[in-house]
Formats: C-alpha cells, structure tokens, sequence
C-alpha cells in the first residue's frame, strides 16, 4: 500500500519543499553532519505531511527499500522536535505523533475519531481569531497552541 493509499487524510502542504530544504538547512547550521537515516527520515515526514507516529514513518521507508531501523528513526524525531523542526502531540491514543513545523508559522488542528483512531487535520480562521483574542486576555504571553477535538468519523457512526 502506497502512503497516499494508506493515509488519505495527509496531504503534504504547498510548501513540502521548502519544509525540507528549511529542515537540512537548520541542522547543518546546527553543527549536524548530513545522514542518510536522518535525511530520509525527512523525507518520509514530507511525503506523509500531518500526524504520522515512528511506526508509519518506519512503515513508509520498509516500502521505499530503506533499511533504517526503528531506534534511528526515534533519534532523528527527537532531533528534529530537539530543533523546532517538527512538532509533537499526543491525540489521545498513547502514541506520539509528529508533523513539519513550517518556518512561516503555518500551522492547522487536529479533530480525531475516538472509535477507530482516524486523524484529520482542519483550519478554522475564526478559531485563530478567537484564540487570538483570548491570549490578549490571559496574563500569559502565549507562542504557541493545539487544538484537537474528539469525536467519532462518519464511517464509525455508519457502522454504529
């Protein structure tokens, strides 16, 4: 099964290149050496795009013939989240997942079923907007934020 076969909720952003060319760049600024297990590491994120965990990368690299192993694909994932390069979150099922973090900011939510674990990324500007508007309410300077909802997919609710 291809990864657009097997994830076709994931779809990799306009901007997959430049995430990639960003993502090398950083990590030779960084003081790390270029490696074959990590640069493909990359590559798989690119291609897969949002919300995929250790396993689906392992999984996209047996099918590309590549033999990295599990354990090295874990060491670039920290290295990259290490460097601001990915983003790590949890949606609820116990597995970390992780997806580009784009140098522009650009970035989307999550809404997760919670019956046959399906992740679907959505963009809601009003949502920002509201998110915007609380951070100037709150005595936090707030970088950052998630946001991931819960519920149960159409396929889940058809079959129940």
């Amino acid at each position: 099964m291809s990864a657009a076969q097997g994830y076709p909720w994931r779809v990799a952003s306009p901007t997959t290149t430049a995430w990639t060319d960003h993502a090398r760049a950083t990590l030779t600024a960084a003081g790390h050496r270029a490696s074959a297990p990590r640069d493909e590491v990359i590559a798989a994120i690119d291609s897969l795009g949002c919300s995929v965990t250790a396993r689906e990368v392992s999984e996209l690299l047996r099918e590309r013939g590549s033999g990295v192993g599990l354990a090295s694909i874990y060491r670039a994932l920290e290295l990259l989240e290490r460097l601001g390069l990915i983003k790590r979150f949890d949606v609820g099922e116990g597995v970390a997942r992780y997806e580009p973090a784009h140098p522009s900011g650009e970035h989307h939510h999550h809404v997760v079923c919670d019956s046959c674990g399906t992740v679907e990324p959505f963009e809601d500007p009003a949502l920002e907007r509201a998110i915007n508007r609380l951070s100037d309410k709150v005595s936090f300077e707030v970088a950052a934020h998630d946001v991931t909802l819960h519920g149960t997919c159409p396929a889940c609710v058809r079959s129940s």
